[in-house]
Order: structure tokens, then C-alpha cells, then sequence
């Protein structure tokens, strides 16, 4: 199954408040890598009128898509967020694996994962869990430290934008309060005062707009005028790096950056928009929108499309999206060329291979947002912006520069008017990419290693690169206590009865073990890059459904059920395809496999086992089934099975 399945609010919530409260982490990502401001520092923008206390965001894409991941990209200290791409069309097929990290960036996913009215719950459940993050005096952040601005992204033609279902999400999200109040009455008891917060109703009225590679440039300005005469949206158009031209680009590319492997095929410039046109519909609309009083800009850049044979992604797929360190470079020379033509005042959203190297550069070149998703995929996940603001801190610190506007002058040399520094910033900064060698290709040639030896269920060398680089959180640990399983065979005696044989011994030798949470693991396959073992988290370790909906849908493949049900648990398992049953009692275990019924005291006492059975038992799968029901509830750290 690759469906996702969103939580409810009140597991989500419970999860959060009960993780707050016990000063670890929160969602998998550690205290240590929250953010809490910068004493001394002011990091923050305006965004279309908008205060944000960092120009720090994910990009629209795998860590703006699900709430947690909004929630994570914030606390790890994302200010203004690009949601996710929305769009009519909702049931999409994505190729698995979708995403490829092993060296630069290429993927081929398409849109959002979910349907739209998913997408607005999935939203405005996390714009109210930041609110209650920030209110919450447990994560003791200063009044003016939370101001966080969600910045919608729709897509891809006039057709779709314009219609009903679309025309719903944009409202719903300019208007959230049917929302916001039934999402409150979901908000378990522990969320106390909070639940009376007076969460926002206008989760959003800002919006980049996505369009397809090759979306005529006059459907594009038609979409954008639509978007800020019909529904008084501040808005941004996303171009594509194309714009520089088909010589610049293969220069870029090829000569200067050494990526001679990767092709931009000759259709992406033969439809996509040219520069003369991008910089007639950019001139127009700004003048529509400053003549409704509304915000508009340019984000640069989308992904660049190309054709590579990296042998991970699908066969199938002849042209995948550049993205990373590459991109960066290009997409850096784009802002130059727009900085020459539109000057300073035009505002540029950038998101193309920032990370903890460049962010205090993009800064200095006065852009905002700063948007990031190719680094966050990188092991450490969310947590990789603590380096990306401490790199920020420190090179304030060196020009003596309290806030943004600040550090912008300070870096173009000193007492010039900030319109100027920035020009004279971007100019320098696209000179300086050109002969940075970890922009080249030697520099990004060599693939996350491997060791050798293949997962398995319950075994694997726990580095736990696979929790953060999901950015679901999906992937997470098992608290099982190191030790041997001695299992066992039971062979029919007559009477119900039955004789015990020694079965196989399972060693479980490492300090915890990792499983994966089905319903929020959409095979993206980005564990697997940054796994030192083949065989794939995701696949390979026990997966474990929230339902049985979920759990039945990805049949046959194998997988977990385990839930409370009223003084028990009930444990569903597939092996290799076959489907397990337990109930687990005070006092009493009853397991049914094909072909047998049995029941026992407890799992340690198979001599007492009474029941039916075609022939021999191996106890060794309710062995298995048993010790997961005791670590996803009885051990460890809150999950999504055991949200507190």
C-alpha cells in the first residue's frame, strides 16, 4: 500500500502535548534540535506584510504535505511554510521509489499524496498544533518568536484552479472555522487550556503557484490573475530555471558544474516559458496586485527537468527533477539576471539547494522565503536547519549585525542602502557559485555507502539514519530488550493436547530494533538510500498498520495490526503472506493460524497450550507477534500506535 493515511487530531495532539511534556522529543526529532530564537538576534522577515520570525521553510513537497511534517519543519525552525502542492486531480499513481538522494537530487513525484479536502484538514491541524506548541510554556518561547506564516501552493492549469473542489480548498483555508471548531472538539483531555486557544480561521491567504513544465506562459498570467482578483491572494509564480536559456543551461550544467550524465531534453525549452515572456506576465501582474493592494513575486526555481539513468528510480520513468546542489547554481545565476532586470524591490522566493553552506549567503542576497527539501532528506532530517540558523548566528556575529537588514549591508561592505546591497550581494554570490567546487560534480559523485549484509525483521546494525530522513516520521524505534527467543514446535497429542518441541532460537542483540508505520510511509524509498544495509527499511522491517482498513489493503504482503481492545490486545500478522491472529489477555493467549486453533496461559507456557491443528504448530510467529505487542505498548517512547 502507498496510500497515506493522515492521523487524527487527537492522536496527534496527544502524542505531541505527552512528548512536550516529557522534555525528549517531540515526533522523533530531539529537544536539542528545537528552535527557540537566537538571544541577541532578530531573524525576522515580512512576507506580503506578514511577520515570520525566520525566512526559513521546507519547499512544497515531502515535508509540507502531512501535519506532523509541517510540525516538524517548524520546530526544527521553519517560519514560513510552502505547503504541499494541491490540485484537482487527487488520484494520482506514483511511481515507488519516488525520490533518489544518493547523490545530488532527482525525483519523480507528482503533487500531493492526498485528496484535497485531506490536504485542508492536514493543514489547518497543523497550524493549530503550532499554536499550541507556541502557547504551551513548556516549550518557552518569547512572545514574538512564533510568528509563523503558511504559504499555500496550488497547481497546474486554470481549468482545475477555477473549478468547485479547488475553489473549496482555497476558501476553506481562508476561512477555516468550520474547520478549526471541529478539529477542537477532537483535542484529547491532556491538551487542558489549549483546547480554548483562539486558533486562527485564516490559516492562509498567501499562495505560490505551481505549474506543469511547458504550461503556456499566458494560461500561467491568467491563473495568477484569477487567483488575485477572485480570491485576494497574495501570490508568487514558481519559473523554471529554463529561463536562463538552453546555452547557459547546458554550460551550467556540463562545463562549468561537470554534470555531463545529465540532459535537459530539447522539449523542456521548446515549451516552457522564455525569458521575455516570464518578465511581460512578472511586469503586469505586479501592477494588478499593487493595484489591489496585494502582494506578488517570483520564486525561483522548480526542479529542473532532465533525463538521467540513475538505476534507482522506476524504468519507467524517462525524465525525473533535478534538484540540489546543481540546481543551486542555476538557480542562483536566475536571480541574478531577475535582480538586474526587475531590481531589488521585486520579492524572490528561492528554494534550490540551500543548505547549512549557503543559507547565510541566501540571506545576505535579501531573499524570502528560503525554502529547502533536497538537504532535509539528508540523515539528520529536520533537524538540519539548528545548523543552517547557527551558521547564520555566527555570521552575524562576525559583521556585528543584530537583525536581517543589518547583516544584508554589512555583508555588501559597510553603509549602503539596503536596495543596493542586495544587488550588490546577488552579483557577487553569482560569481562565487561558479568556481565552488562542492557545487561540481566530483563533489556529489559518491553514493551513501553500504556495508554488505541485508536487513531482517528484527535485526539490523541500528544507526537509525532511517527515523530522520523520513520526513513522515514513519520509521521509528522498537524499545526491545536485547536477548534470546527460544521458541518452539507443537505437534498434535490427541485430546486437544499436544507434545513441545524445541523450535528455532531468535537472537535479538541490539539495543532496540526499528519498525515502520505503514500508514504514514509512502515508499518514497529514502530510507533505503541512506540505510547501510540492503534490503530497505521500509520493506524490510516490521510494518505496522493503524487499522484493520490499512492492514487488510496491502495484502498479501506482510505486516501488523496491534490494538487495544477493551483488557487485551489484538495482534494481526502476515509471514511470507500467511495471516496470524492473537488475542492477548489477562491469563490467556488465543492464536489462529491456517490450520490450527490454540489457547494458552501466556506465551511462555506452550505445555499448556490446548486446541486444534492440521499438524505441527511452530509457536515461533506468535513469539514474534508477542514481543511487538510488548514494545509498540507496553515499552519505550510514545508511537503512532501509542500516541501517549
Amino acid at each position: 500500500m502507498t496510500e497515506l493515511v493522515p492521523r487524527p487530531m487527537q492522536h496527534l495532539a496527544a502524542r505531541m502535548l505527552h512528548e512536550l511534556r516529557a522534555g525528549d522529543a517531540i515526533f522523533d526529532l530531539p529537544k536539542r534540535k528545537h528552535f527557540s530564537g537566537l538571544s541577541g538576534r532578530d531573524l525576522s522577515v515580512t512576507f506580503h506584510g506578514r511577520r515570520a520570525a525566520t525566512p526559513l521553510g521546507p519547499a512544497a513537497g515531502p515535508h509540507s504535505q502531512l501535519a506532523q511534517n509541517v510540525v516538524l519543519a517548524w520546530l526544527g525552525g521553519s517560519r514560513i511554510v510552502e505547503l504541499k502542492t494541491v490540485q484537482v486531480l487527487d488520484d494520482l499513481v506514483i511511481p515507488r521509489p519516488c525520490i533518489d538522494m544518493r547523490t545530488v537530487g532527482y525525483n519523480v513525484e507528482w503533487s500531493q499524496e492526498l485528496k484535497l479536502e485531506q490536504s485542508l484538514d492536514e493543514y489547518v491541524k497543523a497550524s493549530m498544533l503550532i499554536e499550541m506548541l507556541a502557547a504551551s510554556p513548556e516549550f518557552g518561547l518569547p512572545a514574538d518568536a512564533a510568528d509563523t506564516v503558511l504559504d499555500m501552493s496550488v497547481g497546474y492549469d486554470l481549468a482545475g484552479i477555477s473549478g468547485e473542489r479547488v475553489d473549496a480548498f482555497l476558501r476553506g483555508m481562508l476561512d477555516a472555522s468550520a474547520t478549526v471548531e471541529r478539529l477542537r472538539g477532537e483535542l484529547p483531555p491532556s491538551a487542558g487550556a489549549l483546547r480554548d486557544l483562539p486558533f486562527r480561521t485564516r490559516v492562509a491567504d498567501t499562495l505560490t503557484l505551481s505549474t506543469f513544465h511547458g504550461c503556456p506562459p499566458d494560461e500561467i498570467e491568467r491563473i495568477l490573475d484569477h487567483l488575485l482578483r477572485t480570491h485576494g491572494l497574495h501570490c508568487i509564480v514558481k519559473l523554471n530555471p529554463t529561463l536562463l536559456g538552453r546555452d547557459e543551461v547546458a554550460h551550467l550544467l556540463h562545463d562549468v558544474l561537470g554534470y555531463r550524465d545529465v540532459r535537459v531534453p530539447d522539449e523542456a525549452f521548446a515549451k516552457d516559458t522564455t525569458w521575455e515572456q516570464a518578465t511581460g506576465f512578472v511586469t503586469r501582474l505586479s501592477e494588478t496586485a499593487r493595484s489591489l493592494g496585494l502582494g506578488f513575486g517570483v520564486k525561483l526555481t522548480n526542479t529542473l527537468v532532465v533525463e538521467h539513468d540513475g538505476g534507482f528510480l522506476p524504468a519507467s520513468e524517462r525524465v525525473k527533477y533535478l534538484s540540489g546542489r546543481p540546481l543551486h547554481v542555476l538557480a542562483v545565476r536566475l536571480a541574478a539576471r531577475v535582480r538586474e532586470r526587475f531590481g531589488a524591490s521585486l520579492p524572490i522566493s528561492f528554494s534550490a539547494g540551500i543548505d547549512q553552506g549557503n543559507f547565510a549567503d541566501a540571506v545576505a542576497l535579501g531573499l524570502t522565503p528560503i525554502t529547502v527539501c533536497s538537504d532535509l532528506l539528508a540523515p539528520g532530517g529536520y533537524g538540519r536547519q539548528a545548523s543552517y540558523l547557527a551558521a547564520l548566528d555566527a555570521r552575524m556575529d562576525a559583521v556585528g549585525a543584530h537583525d536581517l537588514d543589518a547583516f544584508v549591508r554589512a555583508t555588501a561592505g559597510g553603509d549602503v542602502p539596503r536596495d543596493e546591497a542586495v544587488l550588490r550581494n546577488t552579483r557577487a554570490y553569482a560569481e562565487a557559485v561558479l568556481h565552488d567546487v562542492r557545487y561540481a560534480a566530483p563533489a556529489n559523485a559518491t553514493p551513501p555507502k553500504k556495508i554488505g549484509s541485508a536487513l531482517t525483521l528484527f535485526e539490523c546494525v541500528t544507526c537509525d539514519k532511517c527515523i530522520p530522513v523520513c520526513p513522515n516520521d514513519a520509521n521509528f524505534t522498537l524499545a526491545i530488550e536485547p536477548r534470546e527467543l527460544v521458541t518452539c514446535m507443537l505437534r498434535p497429542a490427541g485430546d486437544r493436547r499436544f507434545e513441545v518441541a524445541p523450535g528455532e532460537t531468535i537472537a535479538l542483540a541490539k539495543r532496540h530494533q526499528i519498525a515502520n508505520f505503514a500508514d504514514l510511509c509512502n515508499e518514497c524509498g529514502n530510507c533505503d538510500v541512506f540505510c547501510p544495509e540492503d534490503g530497505g527499511p521500509y520493506l524490510a522491517k516490521p510494518r505496522v498498520f493503524g487499522s484493520d482498513e490499512t492492514f487488510e489493503a496491502d495484502a498479501p504482503r506482510d505486516g501488523f495490526l496491534v490494538e487495544r481492545e477493551g483488557d487485551g490486545v489484538r495482534v494481526r500478522a502476515r509471514f511470507g503472506g500467511v495471516e496470524h491472529a492473537a488475542e492477548f489477555e489477562p491469563g490467556r493467549v488465543r492464536y489462529r493460524a491456517p490450520g490450527c486453533t490454540l489457547e494458552l496461559p501466556s506465551v511462555d507456557e506452550p505445555s499448556a497450550a490446548r486446541g486444534e491443528a492440521d499438524g505441527p504448530v511452530d509457536l515461533r510467529w506468535l513469539v514474534l507477534m508477542d514481543v511487538l505487542r510488548v514494545a509498540l505498548l507496553e515499552r519505550g517512547a510514545p508511537s503512532w500506535v501509542r500516541p501517549d
